[in-house]
This record gives C-alpha cells, sequence and structure tokens, in this order.
C-alpha cells in the first residue's frame, strides 16, 4: 500500500506486525521435535541408571507408596501409578504386567498370563501384586534418590531409582521412538553379577543374552548387543521316535500358538510334511509333531528351522537415555557403566550412615557432658528467659568441652538438650552411654574401612545377591554354533518334475501333455539341470512349463558345489568329425546360462552320455560306420582309466572315424575315494569340510556308530543332514570286528560288572541297550582299545580300609555276546572306578598287578576249613564318585590239600593268606 493512501493519523506498524508472525512450516517443525523429544525421553527408552522406562518407574514407586507386606490389587497400584504417569490405565496395566512377568521386582498373585504361551493375563481388579525382597533391598533408598515434582505438581517422583544392580540387562527392554528404537535382550541373573565382580576385578566382561523362553541362541554374531548384530534363536526339538518329534523350548519372542501356526502354515505350503500336530503345553512347553510315513525325522528337524519360526533371527539395538540424551551403547559398557554407578550408590549410603552414627555420637557426647556437668542445674540456665539466652549460656558452658566434638555446636543441637524430659535427665545411665559410643565408633571403623576399600565391599554385595538370589535363576538358554540350514536340501520333495523330452520342454504342469514323462519329485525351490543332445546344457528354476531346448539327454534335481556326481560324455566335434571322451563334474553355474559341454562346434553331437552319483565308471563299446582303412570296427573305452576334469576340458580323442553308435559293456564302480567325513561337536553335526574329529572315509553302506551315557548304541548312516544328541558319548565309524570293553552297574544284583563284546549290525536309527534293563542299572566306562586300564577305589573287608587296585579289562574276561552281563568287577564295596589309561598295542602294557590272595577264590580240602564271607554288594556312589562300577576281576578256582596248617593266616580284616 502507498504511503499516500495510508489514512492520515494511521501510524504505520506494518514491518512490526510481520516481524511478530511465526510461519506455518516452522512451528510444525517445533511441535514434532518437541513430541519426538517427549517420546524419547519420556516414554519409550529407558534410562541407563535405573534401566527402566518412566512408566515402569511410576508403578514402582507407587508399589513402594503402598507397600505394607501384603498384595495390593492390580487396579489400586495403577489408579494410585496415575498421580504420576499423565497417561490412560492402559498403558499403566500393560507396563505393570510385562514387569510382573519377569519374575524379578514384582511377587505375583492371580493370572499374570503367560508369554511362553501368549496367553494374557485378567483384567487388573483380579490380579494381585507387590515388591519382591529383591526390589526392596536392591531398588529403593529415599538418601540417594534424586526427585522431581510430577507432572501436575501435586506430588514428587523420583527422576531415577538407586538401583545396585544391572536391572536393565537382566530383564531386557523394547521400545519405539521417533526416529529411534531400542532392543536390549535379557541377559542371566548370575552372569551379570559375575561379570560385574569381573570388571571390578579388572576384567572386561563379554555377556551374551540368556532367554526366559529357553531354547537354542547362535550369539557369534551379536556385536556386543550394537546395532547391526544378530543373534540367532531356535526351539528345542528332540526326536522322540522315527515318527515323532517334541519341541521343549520355544524361541524367544515367538509363543506356543504363533509357533504351531507357523508350522502348519508351512506344512500347507509343502515345505515339510506332517500326520498332525498336539500341544501338551501345561507347566512346561511340549509340542508333539506327528511325522507322516517315510519322512525323516533328521531332514524334518531341519526343515522346521528353515521354514517356520522354530528359528527367528533376532536384531540387538541397545539405546538408552544417558545424561538426558538417547546413546547408543554396547551391553558390555552398559554393564560397566551400572557397576561404577552401583559402586557410586554404595559409597554414597556409607557416606549417610557415617554422618549418622557421627551424629548419634555428637548428640550422646553432647548429653553426657550436659548433665555430667550439671549443666541443667546452673542457674545461669535456669533463670535463662528466651531461647537466645540459653544458647549464649550453653555456649560459654560447653567452651572447654568444644575439642571433643567433630563439628560446631548449633543452636538446634542446645534445642534438643533442653527439649529432653527431666526424668530422662535424671536416670541418665553414664555406663550404658559409654557402651554406646563405644559401639558406634566400632561401627564407624567399619563404615570407615568400607569407604577405604569401597571396591572390595562392592563385590561382596554382587555375591551377597548373588548367594541370596541367584539359586534358581541358571542360564536357560543353551549357547551354541548353528550350522546354516540350506532351504534347498532340506526341502520337502512335493512336487512332481515332468519332461517332453521332443519338444524340449520341463515343468510341473506338463502331466496331461503327450510325450511326457515322468522324471520324479522335487521341492518347489530346487534347481533342475538339463543336459540336450547337441552337447549342451542349462540349470533352471522349478516352473511349472519352461522350455529348455529339443532332444533332452538328462534332467535331474542341481546340487551345488556337488562333486561326487560325475558325467561320462563321449561327444563327436561337429566341424573336424572327432570323437572325444571326458569325464567331468558340474559345482558352480548360473542359473538360465547355456554351457557347452563340446568344442562349440557347429554340428557336435553327443554320442554317449550318463550321470554317476558316486563317480561310477562304466566300459562302454564303441562301434564304428565301416569304412576302408579300418579293420576292426568297435573296441572298448574304460571310463575308469579317464581323470575327472572340469566341464569346459574338451577331453581325449576316441577315433577320427565316424562313429555307428556306442553300447553299454558293463557297469563300473565308484572310481572316488570314500568320502572323507568329519564331526563338528561344536554343531554336533557331521561335515565335510575337515571341522572336528575326523571318523574316516565312508563308502556305500559304511554307517556310523554312536553310544550314549545311558548305555543305548545307534547305527546311522553317514548323511551330512543327520542330528546327534547331546547325550551322545561316542562316536565313531562303524566296525563290526572291534571289540569294547565295558563296565557297569546291574540295578538288580547291585553289582559292577565288566564285559568285552563287539557291537551288532542293527538296524539303522535303532537304538539298543548293551546294559540291564533294570531299575538303576548304568554304563560307567566304556573304552573301544585293545587294552583298557581302571584304577578301582575299594573298601575290603568288615573295617572298610580303603585299598585301590588297577585293574587291566582285557584280563578280566574274554570277548562274549553283547547282551552278557559280564563277570563282577571285584568282591569289596567299590568307591570309585577310573579310566587311567588306553593302549592298542597289547604289547605295551605291563599288567597291572598280579592277581591277590584275595581276588582268588580257595577250595580248602582238610581238617583246617575256613570260609570268610565276602563284603555286601556295592552300591553305585553318588556324582563322580561312582560314575563308574566297579568290577569283580574273575577269580581263579584252586583245589588243594592243606598239610601244614601253619602255612595258612587270616589277616585283621578277615581275608585269607597264604605264606
Amino acid at each position: 500500500m502507498s504511503d499516500d493512501l495510508l489514512p492520515e493519523n494511521v501510524p504505520d506498524n506494518t514491518d512490526d506486525k510481520l516481524h511478530n508472525l511465526t510461519t506455518l512450516d516452522g512451528l510444525y517443525e517445533n511441535w514434532f521435535l518437541d513430541y519426538a523429544s517427549y517420546v524419547i525421553l519420556d516414554r519409550a527408552v529407558p534410562h541407563i541408571n535405573d534401566g527402566l522406562k518412566p512408566v515402569q518407574r511410576r508403578i514402582l514407586h507407587s508399589l513402594k507408596e503402598m507397600d505394607d507386606g501384603r498384595f495390593n490389587k492390580g487396579a489400586n497400584v495403577i489408579g494410585n501409578t496415575m498421580k504420576y504417569h499423565p497417561h490412560g490405565d492402559a498403558s499403566i496395566g500393560d507396563a505393570m504386567v510385562q514387569l510382573g512377568q519377569k519374575e524379578l521386582l514384582i511377587d505375583t498373585q492371580g493370572n499374570w498370563g503367560r508369554p511362553v504361551t501368549g496367553d494374557s493375563a485378567a483384567a487388573p481388579r483380579y490380579i494381585e501384586g507387590r515388591l519382591s525382597k529383591f526390589a526392596l533391598d536392591v531398588v529403593f533408598n529415599p538418601d540417594t534418590t534424586v526427585w522431581q515434582a510430577s507432572y501436575d505438581g501435586r506430588n514428587r517422583e523420583p527422576i531415577t531409582l538407586p538401583v545396585k544392580f544391572p536391572l536393565l540387562l537382566a530383564q531386557g527392554a523394547e521400545g519405539i521412538a521417533v526416529g529411534l528404537a531400542t532392543k536390549v535382550l535379557p541377559h542371566n541373573f548370575i552372569e551379570l553379577l559375575d561379570a560385574s565382580i569381573a570388571w571390578l576385578q579388572g576384567v572386561r566382561p563379554n555377556l551374551m543374552p540368556d532367554f526366559p523362553t529357553g531354547g537354542m541362541a547362535d550369539a557369534s554374531a551379536y556385536n556386543e548387543g550394537q546395532r547391526g548384530g544378530k543373534v540367532r534363536v531356535r526351539a528345542k526339538i528332540e526326536e522322540k521316535d522315527k515318527k515323532t518329534l517334541v519341541i521343549t523350548e520355544v524361541p524367544f519372542s515367538t509363543t506356543t500358538v504363533s509357533l504351531i501356526e507357523s508350522i502348519i502354515s508351512a506344512n500347507d505350503k509343502g515345505k515339510i510334511k506332517i500326520k498332525k500336530i498336539d500341544d501338551h503345553t501345561s507347566q512346561n512347553v511340549e509340542i508333539i509333531v506327528h511325522l507322516a510315513a517315510g519322512i525323516s525325522p533328521d531332514v524334518t528337524i531341519d526343515a522346521l528351522y528353515a521354514f517356520t519360526d522354530c528359528e527367528v533371527s533376532i536384531s540387538p539395538n541397545t539405546c538408552v537415555i544417558q545424561d538426558d540424551k538417547p546413546r547408543f551403547v554396547s551391553v558390555n559398557d552398559m554393564l560397566i557403566e551400572s557397576t561404577n554407578y552401583t559402586r557410586d550408590l554404595l559409597r554414597q549410603e556409607l557416606e549417610i550412615k557415617l554422618k549418622e552414627l557421627m551424629e548419634k555420637i555428637f548428640f550422646s557426647s553432647l548429653l553426657k557432658i550436659f548433665i555430667q556437668e550439671g549443666m541443667y542445674k546452673n542457674p545461669e540456665y535456669e533463670n535463662s528467659s528466651t531461647f537466645d539466652l540459653v544458647v549464649e549460656v550453653l555456649t560459654r558452658l560447653f567452651t572447654p568441652f568444644f575439642q571433643l566434638f567433630y563439628r560446631e555446636i548449633t543452636p538446634e543441637d542446645y534445642r534438643k538438650l533442653i527439649d529432653k524430659p527431666m526424668s530422662s535427665i535424671t536416670r541418665f545411665d553414664f555406663k550404658k552411654t559409654d557402651e554406646q559410643i563405644k559401639n558406634l565408633e566400632a561401627e564407624i571403623k567399619t563404615v570407615k574401612n568400607h569407604l577405604k576399600h569401597l571396591t572390595e565391599y562392592t563385590i561382596a554385595w554382587f555375591e551377597k545377591l548373588k548367594d541370596k538370589y541367584g539359586k534358581g535363576r541358571e542360564r536357560k538358554t543353551e549357547l551354541r554354533t548353528f550350522d546354516k540350514v540350506e532351504a534347498a536340501q532340506v526341502a520337502l520333495a512335493n512336487i512332481k518334475l515332468y519332461v517332453n523330452r521332443v519338444d524340449g520342454f520341463i515343468g510341473s504342469a506338463l502331466k496331461k501333455e503327450e510325450n511326457v514323462e515322468l522324471v520324479g519329485e522335487c521341492s518347489d525351490i530346487d534347481d533342475i539341470i538339463v543336459f540336450r543332445e547337441d552337447g549342451k546344457f542349462v540349470v533352471n528354476k522349478v516352473q511349472d512349463k519352461v522350455f529348455v531346448g529339443k532332444d533332452i539327454l538328462h534332467v535331474a534335481v542341481f546340487k551345488k558345489n556337488d562333486e561326487r556326481t560325475v558325467y561320462n560324455m563321449i561327444y563327436k566335434d561337429g566341424q573336424s568329425g572327432v570323437s572325444y571322451i571326458k569325464r567331468f563334474s558340474v559345482t558352480g553355474i548360473t542359473r538360465d546360462k547355456e554351457y557347452d559341454l563340446t568344442k562349440g562346434t557347429k554340428g557336435s553331437k553327443t554320442l554317449y552320455f550318463t550321470a554317476n552319483p558316486n563317480g561310477e565308471a562304466e566300459i562302454v563299446n564303441v562301434q564304428l560306420k565301416p569304412h576302408a582303412k579300418l579293420k576292426k570296427l568297435n573296441f572298448d573305452e574304460d571310463f575308469a582309466q579317464l581323470a575327472i576334469k572340469g566341464r569346459g576340458s574338451m577331453g581325449n580323442m576316441v577315433t577320427k572315424y565316424p562313429v555307428k553308435k556306442v553300447l553299454l559293456k558293463s557297469k563300473g564302480v565308484s572310481t572316488l575315494a570314500g568320502r572323507k567325513i568329519w564331526y563338528d561337536d561344536i554343531l554336533k553335526r557331521l561335515n565335510a569340510d575337515g571341522r572336528g574329529k575326523y571318523l574316516g572315509e565312508f563308502d556305500g553302506d559304511d554307517r556310523i556308530l554312536t553310544i550314549f551315557g545311558n548305555g543305548s548304541y545307534e547305527l546311522t548312516s553317514f548323511d551330512l543332514n543327520n542330528h546327534f544328541d547331546d547325550k551322545m558319548t561316542v562316536i565313531e565309524k562303524y566296525d563290526p570286528a572291534k571289540v569294547f570293553s565295558v563296565v557297569h552297574y546291574d540295578g538288580k544284583s547291585k553289582n559292577y560288572m565288566v564285559k568285552r563284546f563287539v557291537f551288532e549290525n542293527t538296524v539303522i536309527g535303532r537304538q539298543t541297550s548293551i546294559i540291564s534293563d533294570e531299575a538303576g542299572s548304568k554304563m560307567v566306562i566304556i573304552s573301544g582299545a585293545t587294552q583298557a586300564v581302571v584304577k578301582v577305589e575299594q573298601l575290603k573287608g568288615k573295617t572298610m580300609v580303603p585299598e585301590t587296585v588297577e585293574l587291566n579289562l582285557a584280563d578280566l574276561i574274554d570277548v562274549k555276546g553283547m547282551k552278557a552281563m559280564g563277570n563282577r568287577l571285584s568282591i569289596h564295596l567299590i568307591k570309585t572306578v577310573e579310566l587311567i589309561a588306553e593302549h592298542d598295542d597289547a604289547e605295551d602294557v605291563p599288567d597291572p598287578a598280579p592277581d591277590s590272595v584275595e581276588d582268588t577264590e580257595i577250595t580248602l580240602t582238610g581238617e583246617d576249613k575256613n570260609t570268610q564271607d565276602a563284603a555286601p554288594p556295592a552300591e553305585p556312589a553318588s556324582s563322580a564318585e561312582a560314575s563308574s562300577p566297579s568290577v569283580e576281576p574273575p577269580k581263579k578256582k584252586i583245589d588243594f590239600e592243606i598239610t601244614n596248617p601253619g602255612d595258612i593266616d587270616i589277616d585283621d580284616q578277615g581275608q585269607l593268606g597264604l605264606f
């Protein structure tokens, strides 16, 4: 607007108005930042000091405020918490239930739900809770708490609680804020305390998660809980029998319901094949998976990990509030911060206690002097009409004693003196007061010593928590390294594959077309390899129908990196007419790309082709077309004479003359060495990569022997998909001629027995016991050495004299049947049996000790015949002391006649001796 158009006497303040305007985008930016800051600091992210979100802190503060030792209704706790938390009751109730389900800070009563099954808690009016003893010991101390006004200013609440324990790492936390999120995984209670103690002793912690649902976890990529880390968690699956699997623990963040739904979904999609699934979960998780007929339990276990929630991947992200801002901290650094914070809180508590003790001594001494010196009877004191005059008189009277006090006497101290009733002054006990002061001085000395050795005092605090609350909080999640499950290897062959060799089509939807034949079954994630007559091959994904080229020779499921499958081929070069022979394997390829196995010239053609899954090499007869220069029109070619080379090799020349046909003359055997197999004790799996214990070369019908701690054994194939039980004690290549020595305890006769035998060649997958089926029977020692030497601690005679003997098991008994009970190891009460040596060379082992007389059964004839009762049979000792049954060496039976009674004697243990 022009200045000329402005009305008279109207001031021009347009610039001022524009200066005071706030743009809309700036207004929203400020609101967004305020909201984001509020959500991060006051809602979603826990504080590093106490490990709590604001709502959790307010719930605990309310529970402490209401604490009278009895349970409080959940609804009452929620109502009281609303004085501090400016949100609805639903958010408070959910947070309270989550705290209660962690079973650490709140003692619960009623139905608080169950995370492992997904069951929700009852309504707040039906559940009750109170602070646990642990929470009362660890979480609260009003003297070291920093307070702030509540949101409405009517109450005060803690900024953070003085938690003297790494609570955040024990409980875990999860929250989504604006622009960031936090996910702290739970850790083991005892391990956290041990790590805190170790840090105070100078050792940096190395924490691994532990989940309340148990299961197995691979935390090799945990990355200390920071962004980018990953933890793979698996359900614990046991093979009940060859038709049944049992899931006993579920992965963290899943429930039994969601797990079952994922299994049913995988079955519907054809990834796995099960008959039915039952949920028997009550106190403990028990999900029964019934397998369909002919389905391998080992492959199904891997498939459950690959295609269902039996394996989940969890990505941690440890974000906490520190110094009023979000910060990403590793779990190990978080523990260090918590430990240092605990030590500082303990220092504050000691300093507060020291001050309280000194104040008690101060006032006791002040009162004692006041009475002892008769100051209360001083005329000036009695005649003082105002408090100021009292202070003046008492200050003058106490002046000679000022050096006895640790601080100055204040008017408030004098007020406490004059407020004392005369009755307490006249009955004052000087001796009792001196004793109290002496005890207080002793306490002060102790507190000062704790302050001087604060680190040791903090260690003692953590050890006290471990002793008091650690029972029953042992690790639940088993830490293991998982082998990667290749989905293609364990996917169920759920579709049928067909081929039209003439027209060049393959797929799963060709069944109703003409000139179609069934190739076999495969899974919907398999790759298919196709060889054609023109000497080319291609690998495609399984599809409904796909063109791969005419004149198909061979179709099969392609196994990547398969070096055992060898292809034998004779082809004719289209340019020169020369025929070549070659052997090759196909390992890595690019899908949908054609590869030429010939020299690549036009008109090249395959004359003979076979695929051999174990490197078999046959003999073929090559027949040539008649030619004037040829006298011999057929000859044999042995593929075994050829080296296995790459697929791009040209091969060896067979003939330069035209070939009429090539015929199979005789099938061959494998030219490959046996497959070298190792057992990885960490992964509990077989492998061909050289990891773990070498089991040997396997081929054909070779088997693996596994022996279990319960005294049973099982033969298995050397399939790399096999699973092995944690309770297995021995795994090796099965040798039907190898002799094993076993010491076992027979529950029926209550004797320790020894036997030697060879394992029977039983059906694959069948567990067979090699010891007695009687209750209490157990296997103690097993050895496959030619000579196994054991050390036996036994108690001899009625007076139980201890004796240690060494016995060579090979000397005690001959090789007998596997079902034989064997011989007794000893006639004496056995304390322990220990395997001390194993020798495979019979010549290297000296006899442990000649048979003693008491180990020989003697039949006496003559007038002086003495018999002694043998010691009672031995009961199995507990734990390591009797992990091994004792066995009696075979006794030699000797008949002789005593001609001189002086030649025999009975010692003080009641044993017969010869002299």
